[in-house]
């Protein structure tokens, strides 16, 4: 195991800078999670770390050891792609076991491994199988496994969930947690999927056109994003955000004021709260809850309310929202105004 740091790395291609000035310390043990829009850099930043891609300016470190310039093979580091690239015509055992021969490991040792990373998986009935007999899940299982048996400094995984479906990917996502937990291996872990970021990693790394805009635990993130692209990105459904006379009155401010849907609430007369009127649009029913669309002054709200409060589309609600709640961000800058 080892630490991983990006220091002031950049990618360009031609004139495009897909990454600019990154700089990412990850602790020995960590999972971190790189999220952000398609085309933020964060697949660039992680093929870097791998060896896939040169680096154009700055350093990357995997340990105290600089591997800008060392190969891909050479880097004591395990990938895990999007696809699972698996050898068709070899069982699960020859698939695990395929990477280690190549680098000559002893055959007891390879078995030891590939056993051990049967046993942790749970592919322990399916060693014999081929790929075309495996579910989705068994597959991506297959390729973690691929990368459990190199016994790596870091696991790097590039967006591994995304072929599965909904269901699967839940359960993959357990078992990927349940997994770095028990081997306690530096992770660094690629989605768009800012639920998975939120549920899987130690910290959370976002990224938009190539810059870092924060990195922090998820709660952190949660309750006080930087600027608003991190505020409209995390959270599901995402902050509301609009400009702060939508709610207050005052005009000409420059203000954009954030708020979670689970904060509001129907109008109580709490002192601390600040109340506004908007109409109802839709109404999601979701079991437990339900997600309502309002208006205000043709700006988008998302409530969450009590499956007990009955609300109907075309509603007019008096609303509220905690004043400890309301983050105000500055319209020009986009960054957050403490306070």
């Amino acid at each position: 195991m080892a630490s991983v740091t990006y220091d002031h790395v950049t990618k360009t291609f031609g004139d495009t800078a897909a990454v600019k000035d990154f700089l990412l310390e990850i602790a020995d043990g960590e999972f971190m999670v790189l999220v952000g829009p398609s085309g933020c850099g964060k697949s660039t930043a992680l093929r870097m770390l791998a060896g896939l891609e040169k680096v154009s300016d700055g350093r990357i470190l995997v340990g105290d050891r600089v591997v800008n310039n060392v190969a891909p093979q050479h880097r004591d580091i395990a990938m895990v792609f999007q696809s699972y690239a698996l050898y068709p015509h070899m069982t699960v055992y020859e698939n695990l076991a395929f990477g280690l021969r190549n680098q000559r490991v002893p055959k007891k040792e390879i078995d030891s491994r590939v056993k051990r990373a049967a046993e942790i998986l749970d592919l322990d009935a399916l060693i014999k199988r081929k790929p075309k007999q495996l579910s989705g899940g068994q597959r991506q299982r297959v390729a973690l496994g691929r990368a459990i048996v190199r016994e790596p400094a870091a696991f790097l995984m590039d967006e591994p969930l995304s072929n599965l479906d909904a269901q699967l990917r839940v359960q993959t996502r357990a078992e990927i947690l349940k997994l770095q937990q028990a081997l306690e291996t530096t992770t660094i872990y690629v989605t768009h999927d800012q639920v998975e970021a939120m549920t899987m990693g130690d910290r959370i790394a976002v990224m938009k056109l190539g810059v870092l805009q924060q990195v922090g635990p998820p709660e952190e993130l949660y309750r006080e994003p930087r600027n608003l692209f991190v505020a409209g990105f995390i959270g599901s459904p995402a902050m509301n955000l609009v400009p702060a006379e939508v709610l207050d009155g005052s005009g000409g401010n420059g203000r954009i004021a954030g708020f979670r849907p689970e904060h509001i609430d129907l109008a109580n007369g709490r002192p601390d709260g600040l109340d506004f009127d908007a109409r109802v649009e839709v109404v999601e029913y979701l079991g437990d809850e339900q997600l309502v669309h309002l208006t205000r002054r043709d700006n988008a709200i998302q409530a969450k309310l009590p499956i007990e409060e009955e609300v109907s589309a075309g509603q007019e609600l008096k609303l509220t929202v905690p004043r400890d709640k309301l983050l105000l961000f500055d319209a020009e800058t986009e960054e957050r105004i403490p306070g």
